[in-house]
């Protein structure tokens, strides 16, 4: 997911983006302006009619008209394109959101963008390095920390991720022991 570091969208921090993908225009849809959208949200409430999306890099903001789905495939028509000319010149464009349009989340929950950036300690308080990428693997996300060039991977599993303090842009986790580690 690309991330666009800055403040000009209601991020609260240097290392929040400012937007974020929800998926990829795909080729226009009939004669009325409809184009195809490959969705890479669950959020689908961020493209119900009403909503202002953000397309390409530019970020130009489209206002969603309607939707329906065909397949897999969103159908979306944006206000002021009105025809399969303007709707083709969207093909292939990434839409976004401003991450302050983003709906709240429960208590003790985070948005993955939010843990790019923090500094990671060790029980031990041991600075690990800053988590720099989420993998997902599927069974469970694994945290990639880098520190001067060497890189951690640190599964994203409630044993070893113990408290997250987006306010301190800290995150604490269990101390990670070597094989061989205190071996005589």
């Amino acid at each position: 997911m690309p991330l666009k570091i800055g403040n000009d969208a209601g991020s609260r921090t240097n290392s929040e983006p400012a937007f974020l993908v929800l998926g990829k225009l795909r080729r226009a849809h009939g004669v009325m302006g409809e184009i195809a959208l490959d969705v890479y949200t669950s959020m689908l409430e961020l493209l119900d009619v009403r909503e202002v999306v953000y397309v390409s890099e530019a970020y130009h903001p489209y206002t969603i008209q309607s939707t329906r789905w065909k397949g897999n495939l969103l159908l979306l028509k944006f206000e002021g394109v009105d025809d399969r000319t303007d709707a083709s010149q969207l093909t292939n464009a990434l839409i976004y959101t401003r991450t302050d349009q983003l709906p709240p989340l429960d208590e003790g929950e985070v948005y993955m963008h939010q843990l790019i950036g923090l500094e990671v300690f060790d029980t031990d308080d041991h600075f690990v390095g800053v988590l720099t990428e989420i993998l997902q693997t599927g069974a469970n996300d694994v945290y990639l920390v880098r520190d001067q060039g060497a890189e951690v991977l640190i599964a994203a599993v409630e044993e070893r991720i113990l408290d997250i303090d987006l306010e301190a842009g800290k995150m604490i986790v269990s101390k990670i022991e070597w094989y061989g580690e205190g071996d005589g």
